[in-house]
């Protein structure tokens, strides 16, 4: 079945650009202004063209009257034309600003609203998909964006200002132009009413390859060590065929629009021109002279081209409502739940977890009236197989997901009654898969507390025994790294991450399997810091080894979603 541009689609984007109205404006006042002096050239050198005609066949008035005529003709010629030169420049530059703002506005919307959309919605897609949303599909938004506001409005005035002259010139003409004009127009409607379904595959499956490489080139380890590059390879294959198939398709529908309107065009030039010509020979020219019938062919050739430009950018507007729209669904999926702005209390750390019922799926519940009943400074460990709901309870505490049902509470206020900021900024937080930035070693560890000094910064590093490593880096605290820690290793990284909790020092610490990726030597290290850190201070331990959660105050031992 084959999809169509949505109309709210459609109204969006013009709400977009209606936020820059004054900009719009200039651009199609300058357009009418361009449209003007483009037509006025043909009338001028078909007056040029009779001035001259006239003096050849009267050889005795050829006087400096003669040539001034002439001067003057060619000078209007070069004036208008240096106009519209200019003001086309113009034109781009106000529809580049016009096309870019709202390239960023859109942008901006779809990030922001990343920031609070539910985090079941970014489980559920990948990292490749929502990138090329992003990027690509606004890159491509823009581009269609753009052609039309540079090709559109003049178009649309050029067609009108040039069947007004062509009236002028000749009515006949001009009735015969518009009677033979709706062929060209049923043609592109029918081609270009074909294109959008390809599009939008095509901005689906260009998502899709964006996702795989993303995966493949952060995945390129296990890759290799499983010695998958060929099965990798033929999945790539597959996408990329697919991506070139709906390319052609899409590009071939859309390229038949200009040869097939283009041949209608050239046969209306054609009917002109043969029905000009008789005319100029019937009583010797002096009802329609030469220079009439080339501007008229001139003003003919201005009216049918805007049709294969208009055309044009209607097929390219569709690939660029097709990417748009892929950008507002995304800005369309529903948002977490409204937050309270009230701030948490301080709290001491007292937590209570009342009957919570909790599933990712429906179809799959998880934790089944969980009840927990934690006083301030007291460490749990909570242990079980993998699935047993471990780092679901870490997320419930964290507020990432909300309980279906039940209650947590912190020094008995619902966490749902708080922002979710005021909580979060309440834990710390160290798991196994760390997080780094790109960026500088101090700006990963500043990130705990933004405005750390320096002092403190290291202060923090020697508690979580970072500080030799980073010391021997080759600009230590100033070392860049990327996203993925560069070349350090992952017990590195991991220190990393316990520095930052060290640091910002928050009343309530969750560590899930934050040890996992250290060696034993450092672990110990690390559990006295763990120690060090966590006396006075609620803490909950996901660990799987015995000497983590050893000093605990209380082991929490859970199996399908239930503390047994």
């Amino acid at each position: 079945m084959k999809k169509k541009i949505k109309k709210g689609d459609l109204r969006r984007v013009m709400q977009h650009i209606g936020k820059y109205r004054l900009l719009l404006v200039i651009s199609i006042i300058l357009s009418a202004f361009y449209v003007v002096l483009t037509l006025l050239l043909p009338w001028l050198a078909g007056r040029a063209i009779d001035i001259g005609k006239h003096y050849f066949e009267h050889p005795e008035l050829r006087t400096g009257e003669w040539y001034r005529d002439l001067q003057n003709e060619c000078g209007l010629i070069t004036v208008c034309a240096a106009a519209a030169a200019l003001i086309q420049w113009i034109i781009n530059l106000v529809n580049n600003g016009l096309t870019y703002r709202i390239l960023r506005d859109i942008r901006k919307e779809a990030f922001d609203h990343i920031q609070i959309l539910d985090l079941s919605f970014i489980d559920r897609h990948s990292t490749g998909d929502l990138v090329s949303r992003i990027i690509a599909d606004a890159e491509q938004f823009a581009d269609g964006l753009l052609m039309g506001f540079t090709q559109l409005f003049t178009g649309i005035a050029t067609i009108i200002g040039a069947l007004i002259f062509m009236a002028r010139a000749d009515i006949r003409a001009a009735l015969l132009v518009v009677a033979l004009t709706p062929i060209s127009m049923f043609i592109a409607k029918f081609i270009s009413t074909h294109t959008y379904d390809m599009f939008i595959k095509q901005s689906q499956t260009r998502g899709e390859q964006t996702a795989f490489i993303n995966e493949m080139i952060t995945n390129q380890k296990i890759v290799r060590a499983f010695s998958r590059e060929k099965a990798q390879l033929k999945k790539f294959d597959e996408i990329n065929d697919r991506l070139t198939n709906f390319s052609r398709r899409a590009i071939f529908f859309s390229s038949l629009v200009n040869p097939s309107t283009r041949f209608v065009n050239n046969l209306i030039y054609a009917v002109i021109a043969l029905a000009g010509a008789y005319m100029c020979t019937r009583h010797g020219g002096a009802t329609f002279t030469v220079g009439a019938l080339t501007a008229l062919l001139a003003y003919v050739n201005q009216y049918t081209k805007p049709f294969n430009e208009v055309s044009g950018v209607m097929t390219e507007l569709q690939n660029s409502i097709a990417a748009a729209s892929r950008l507002f669904d995304l800005i369309d999926e529903p948002p977490q739940k409204p937050e309270n702005p009230a701030a948490l209390p301080a709290p001491d750390g007292n937590i209570t977890v009342g009957g919570v019922h909790f599933s990712y799926l429906p179809e799959k519940p998880l934790l089944q009236g969980l009840d927990l009943d934690v006083k301030a400074g007291q460490k749990i460990a909570i242990v079980g197989p993998t699935g047993c709901g471990k780092t679901t309870l870490i997320n419930l505490l964290m507020r990432f997901y909300d309980v279906d049902s039940g209650s947590i509470s912190i020094e008995g206020t619902d966490i749902r009654e708080c922002s979710r900021s005021s909580l979060r900024s309440s834990f710390g937080m160290v798991l196994q898969e760390t997080w780094l930035k790109s960026g500088t070693i101090r700006d990963n560890i500043r990130m705990g507390k933004p405005d750390a000094t320096d002092e403190e910064i290291e202060a923090a590093a020697r508690a979580a025994h970072s500080h030799s490593f980073i010391r021997r880096l080759p600009n230590g605290y100033d070392t860049y790294i990327t996203e993925d820690g560069g070349t350090l290793s992952q017990g590195q990284k991991q220190l990393l991450c316990i520095t930052r909790v060290m640091l910002a020092l928050p009343p309530m610490i969750i560590l899930d399997e934050a040890t996992s990726s250290i060696d034993t030597m450092t672990e110990i290290r690390i559990n006295r810091a763990f120690d060090k850190l966590t006396k006075g201070r609620t803490s909950f331990v996901v660990a799987h080894r015995l000497s983590t959660v050893v000093s605990a105050d209380l082991i929490l031992v859970m199996k399908d979603g239930n503390i047994i």
